[in-house]
């Protein structure tokens, strides 16, 4: 997977974590919650990850663009 794809779907886990817990709150749903957390913590992981790959993307960019210039 791509970095934008991975921080897409980290950001809609993150966000139905949140919902999950809301919802877990309301109704009083351990459960509900736990699960919530553990999908929110999941896309913030996910998020890390297209971070990750982003940032090594644009460093071999810049390598490769510096290299480029002196030549």
């Amino acid at each position: 997977m791509g970095a934008t794809v991975d921080k897409v779907k980290g950001a809609a886990n993150e966000a139905i974590g949140k919902a999950k817990q809301g919802v877990g709150e309301a109704t009083g749903s351990a459960r509900l919650q736990g699960e919530g957390v553990i999908q929110e913590v999941k896309g913030k992981g996910q998020q890390a990850v297209g971070d990750a790959k982003q940032a090594t993307k644009d460093a071999v960019n810049n390598a490769a663009a510096a290299a480029n210039k002196n030549l």
